[in-house]
């Protein structure tokens, strides 16, 4: 979409960093309403030459096991591991040498987290109905799971909690976190700290598309699991989209996104930062603002402009603003709340007057978060809700993780026999209309009694 810019006199005075940002700000033009912004555009490519390595990699850990994950963690990460388990000892020393504080926060974190999952659980129903009719639905947990936690050069103990806390409160029985080792070939102390406060004791030093092969097919250190969940670049996220039927997985991941719907009562500052905060994730990370007030989109954009320097993460920052941000000037609220629904975001910040209006007119987002402060950074850490969650617009048709993706639904039906023959000549002659005979034969049989 190319929408018409609106022109402000001082771009042309603003020094530095001014001309990277010269077309994030613009009218939308609700005519060209099926000509999606950029941030759907970037998360929709697909990467052939990505796919067929990836491919290859599935292949190869399937067939060659643990000798394929240490060939493979050679040659990407340049270390030579021919033992991936990490012994508990280990997990055990990084929990004895945390700082206190960081512990501290973490089992906090992990406590609210927790609370806000066990509300998701489900229990077991049944309906009684005349004659001995008994319908009954069962929540199993499934036996394993596999939690994909990013790692290398940067550690992502939020990860750990987030996707490993779902799995205990559902009742999985094994979960096995795996994670790639940093440059000594361990895998970072954060990440094994936040393993021992939850108690998780099979952790792997591995990454990548393999990690996601050895959970997906079993080695002879990491065993196959039923689930695999978790965050990663485009080679873990095309692996799990590969193996995804022989396990289940949480969903597609793409890069992190934020839409922000304000009017004249939010503060810009607030919003640039959260612009920023989402736009240091990654160089493809999408901030988007929406907005009714134009004096607010210049403020904003002036706060970016202003802080910008003072981040170590700048370079991504400008790369992701550039690629993927926006800050779209709407006619009125309703634009906005439909340019949003259009957008379908990952995250979503409502800071208007009256936000609970605003809520109850979004259909497709991932998290949502209310006014001036309640920003993205909570969820990401805190507050209790799930931060993996559907990008790409997928919020269309998917939902954060839950404790529902590590549950399956069984279904138990019980007919006497006085209901059964009740119903057998309906439903026999149903299954005849669809032209299953023998169908019809096993219905008949125990209609009329006959053996």
């Amino acid at each position: 979409m190319n929408p018409s810019r609106c022109s402000f006199p001082w771009f042309d005075s603003r020094a530095n960093s001014a001309y990277i940002f010269d077309t994030m700000i613009a009218t939308y033009d609700f005519r060209k309403a099926k000509e999606l912004p950029r941030i759907r555009e970037a998360s929709a490519s697909r990467h052939t030459d990505i796919d067929k390595m990836v491919s290859e990699i599935l292949r190869e850990v399937e067939r060659k096991g643990d000798s394929a994950l240490t060939r493979f963690t050679k040659k990407f990460d340049g270390l030579t591991i021919d033992k991936f388990r990490v012994p508990e000892r280990e997990i055990g020393r990084a929990l004895r040498k945390a700082d206190p504080n960081f512990i501290k926060i973490l089992r906090n974190a992990a406590s609210n987290i927790r609370r806000f999952h066990k509300a998701q659980l489900r229990v077991n129903w049944s309906m009684r109905q005349a004659d001995g009719i008994e319908l009954r639905q069962r929540y199993l947990p499934v036996d394993s799971a596999g939690v994909y936690v990013p790692g290398g050069t940067a550690a992502y103990p939020s990860s750990v909690l987030m996707n490993v806390i779902p799995a205990q409160v559902a009742g999985v029985k094994e979960i096995h976190l795996v994670s790639p080792p940093d440059q000594t070939g361990h895998v970072h102390p954060d990440v094994l700290t936040a393993a021992a406060v939850l108690g998780v004791k099979n952790v792997y030093r591995v990454g990548g598309a393999q990690a996601i092969a050895a959970l997906a097919y079993g080695t002879k250190s990491i065993p196959a699991v039923d689930v695999i969940v978790g965050p990663g670049n485009i080679f873990v996220a095309t692996a799990k989209r590969m193996v995804y039927g022989r396990v289940g997985i949480d969903s597609f991941a793409g890069p992190s996104e934020v839409v922000i719907l304000a009017d004249s009562s939010a503060d810009p500052r607030f919003i640039a930062a959260d612009m920023l905060a989402q736009a240091e994730h990654d160089e493809r990370a999408s901030s988007v603002l929406i907005t009714t007030d134009e004096p607010l989109a210049i403020r904003v954009l002036e706060q970016l402009l202003e802080v910008l320097s003072l981040y170590p993460r700048r370079e991504i920052i400008e790369r992701a603003l550039t690629n993927a941000g926006a800050i779209y000037i709407v006619k009125n609220l309703a634009q906005g709340i439909a340019l949003t629904n259009q957008l379908a975001p990952e995250h979503l910040e409502v800071i208007t007057k009256n936000p609970e209006a605003v809520i109850g007119k979004i259909r497709n987002a991932g998290s949502i978060f209310v006014g001036n402060y309640s920003p993205v950074a909570l969820g990401d850490y805190w507050a209790g809700p799930n931060h993996v969650l559907p990008t790409g617009g997928t919020a269309r048709f998917s939902s954060p993780l839950s404790v529902g993706d590590f549950m399956r639904i069984s279904s138990v039906t019980s007919y006497s026999k006085k209901a059964m023959q009740r119903v057998a000549g309906d439903v026999a002659f149903f299954a005849e209309h669809e032209g299953l005979t023998a169908h019809a034969l096993s219905l008949l049989l125990r209609g009329k009694g006959v053996l």
